[in-house]
């Protein structure tokens, strides 16, 4: 038997609804590694066979020791039956996984949370297992080091067409491993062109996309102890988190010919978008339901999921919000008052409105954005007469695909922005940076002008084999189509006319040049459509500078390789900065929808490069050797959040008086150049450069 190696605990990640008796892992030249489980840690079905069991999957395979422990009892864990879906938006689930969460987190050393785990796996709900575990390792000062594996690679049935899943076992049962073609999935399998809303489905049903939002919430929990959720200003990034994907899809629509998003702010109003995902849940062996045209919000009775909700009730939380908002105050379950001050009252709105444990006032402000989800992924079967479960609007991984998720995200970004229009007006002096002057920027992609950003499709293999079970061993690979851009770099000259060197956070933002009509943007209109692209530190020495930054290095997004952490093939090594990226950082926005798609004419755009002053900005605290490359997302990993300024940060609030457009607003540390989006409409092979 081998001795005990944290590094086992991923290894129950795999083939989540085989047993945990059955081989994991691929050794070479065996049958991987087995799980020596007592038999009393066997599910009701398989202990009678222990003996058997052990003879018929232990013999060939290399053992993990798993040690007898004192079990704590589930209880209400086991109410999720494992053939259900899970939610992260339902009170139920939530609460549950919490529980779960705290379960994990209490167990002494790796060696116990690993009998604790094994014990769990074959009783819990496949996707309440992954999704609690996956916090816990997170979280444990123990298992910090350890690579979580991505979503998409155990549950493919949440971004992949099922009808791919008996290709895949086909091709897994006839082809040897290593002769296996990719599966390819077509660009456009949920509807025809003569749905307009089909346009965005590059970006809607994109699989980084929705990993980002779903790693993006299993990075910042909103159940379990409060050390856990209770992240540096966590309610204030899922406002700028959302914020920024509201913004992004909105340039997206431009770019596709369509009007920006209506936010869903009549909940009587029939929701003239319908969606059918075209997904099967492989665990609740069931479908995502469709939403049809026209179909309005409906109260929610339904005991099984212990939801019963007026839709009435959601209009009364958010007036109570926006009341707050005039106040400029919101009160706790005490009664007593906390004002939303000018730095902080985002984070504790932010807070009140996702509906964390850190909410002051659950009882009164309620559970505005889950139960919004939750109502909308009901539509079809409120009542649970049909005994349907939710739609893709209910689950974290695919809710980012149905077109109505922007809908309600614009109405909780409209509240969050009226409380930004009680802020004070950002001032001359809170904008500029004395002496700083930013004298020209330029883009350049390989081969093409300058200024001018080239997009076109791209394809990429992902291999979906550890969350395929009960197949064939081997690789399974699909190839599905993205969008992408050509790599460019930025270009910056700035002087400082100061006696000294400076430091300073260089901030780029991109926005469409022009609104939905053609015409040139009001400040108030186009401040909401930039899109932050990097941020980062220069030194500025006295006189000219001039620096340079690849597309690359944005703040903002992980690269592909991370989004899809294959652990296998690309594990860094032990002990290394590198290996933390496979983990938080597996938290970020794609980096091949860094540019939006743009126009073939040509789409254009401003890009805007500010310095502020670094005083003003830096947070003290040393983040050598943690990974930061998505900060601007997802913050740090148990550091602060990298920038002192408010997110958004200088589009946040509404300009001084004066201002109407973006030339008006503009101080010496800001320039802005007006680029291209170029997009060719053609199709290159995985690792193919553009031409």
């Amino acid at each position: 038997m081998s001795k005990h190696n944290p590094q086992d605990l991923l290894l129950l990640f795999e083939h989540p609804q085989e047993p945990v008796f059955v081989p994991k892992g691929d050794k070479a030249g065996d049958n991987g590694f087995v799980f020596a489980v007592p038999d009393t840690y066997l599910s009701d079905q398989y202990r009678p066979l222990g003996a058997l069991l052990t003879t018929r999957f232990g013999e060939d395979a290399e053992q993990i020791p798993v040690k007898k422990i004192s079990i704590p009892p589930l209880g209400e864990i086991l109410d999720i039956k494992r053939d259900e879906n899970f939610s992260l938006f339902l009170e139920k689930h939530r609460h549950i996984a919490g529980k779960l969460i705290e379960i994990f987190m209490g167990m002494r050393n790796t060696q116990d949370l690993l009998s604790m785990a094994c014990y769990c796996r074959d009783r819990v709900n496949p996707y309440l297992f992954n999704y609690a575990f996956s916090v816990a390792l997170l979280n444990r000062k123990d298992t910090k080091n350890l690579s979580v594996p991505s979503f998409a690679r155990l549950f493919p049935d949440k971004y992949v067409d099922s009808k791919v899943f008996t290709r895949a076992r086909e091709e897994a049962k006839i082809v040897p491993d290593g002769s296996r073609a990719p599966l390819v999935i077509p660009k456009d399998f949920t509807a025809s062109e003569r749905e307009e809303e089909q346009r965005l489905s590059y970006f809607r049903e994109d699989l980084g996309a929705n990993l980002h939002h779903w790693h993006w919430h299993l990075v910042y929990p909103l159940n379990g102890e409060r050390a856990i959720v209770a992240k540096n200003r966590r309610g204030e990034l899922f406002y700028y988190m959302h914020q920024q994907i509201i913004a992004r899809y909105n340039f997206e629509r431009l770019c596709n010919k369509l009007k920006r998003v209506e936010r869903l702010e009549d909940f009587n109003q029939p929701i003239k978008e319908a969606y059918f995902p075209k997904l099967d849940s492989v665990v609740a062996s069931r479908a995502y339901p469709a939403r049809v045209a026209n179909q309005k919000m409906q109260n929610i009775d339904r005991a099984v999921d212990r939801v019963r909700l007026d839709v009435d009730e959601l209009k009364r939380w958010s007036n109570r919000i926006l009341d707050a908002i005039q106040k400029g105050t919101v009160m706790n379950e005490k009664g007593q008052t906390i004002e939303l001050g000018e730095n902080d009252g985002i984070d504790t709105l932010g807070n009140i409105i996702e509906s964390s444990v850190l909410s002051p006032n659950r009882n009164y402000y309620g559970d505005l954005h889950n139960m919004g989800h939750v109502v909308l992924a009901y539509i079809h079967d409120p009542d649970h007469r049909y005994l349907e479960t939710f739609g893709v609007m209910g689950d974290v991984a695919t809710a980012m695909r149905d077109p109505v998720f922007y809908r309600w995200h614009a109405y909780i970004d409209d509240i969050l922005q009226q409380h930004k229009a009680t802020l004070p007006r950002y001032t001359i002096d809170q904008l500029n940076y004395s002496g700083i002057t930013v004298k020209d920027v330029k883009v350049q992609s390989q081969g093409s002008s300058s200024n001018v950003f080239n997009t076109f499709w791209q394809q990429s293999d992902v291999d979906l084999s550890r969350g395929m079970d009960f197949q064939e061993k081997g690789a399974v690979f699909i190839r599905f189509t993205h969008l992408q851009h050509q790599p460019f770099t930025y270009k910056i000259t700035v002087n400082n006319a100061n006696p000294t060197t400076k430091l300073g956070t260089c901030r780029i933002f991109l926005a469409p040049k022009f609104d939905e009509g053609g015409s040139t943007w009001s400040f108030r209109n186009q401040r909401l459509m930039f899109i932050e692209l990097d941020k980062f530190t220069v030194t500025l020495k006295q006189g000219a500078n001039t620096f340079t930054r690849a597309s690359t290095e944005s703040t903002v997004t992980i690269p592909f390789e991370r989004t899809f952490r294959d652990l296998d093939t690309r594990r860094p090594g032990a002990n290394t900065a590198e290996l933390d990226q496979f983990n938080f950082c597996g938290c970020g926005w794609p980096q091949h929808l860094l540019i939006p798609k743009g126009t073939a004419e040509g789409m254009a755009g401003e890009l805007f490069v500010m310095i502020s002053n670094y005083d003003d900005d830096k947070v003290d605290q040393n983040i050598d050797g943690v990974c930061s490359d998505a900060g601007s997302f997802c913050g740090i990993k148990d550091k602060l959040y990298p920038d002192r300024r408010s997110m958004g940060y200088p589009f946040d609030r509404l300009p001084r008086e004066g201002v109407n457009n973006l030339q008006q607003f503009l101080t010496p540390n800001m320039r802005v150049a007006n680029v291209t989006i170029n997009f060719k409409d053609k199709t290159f092979k995985p690792k193919e450069a553009f031409v």
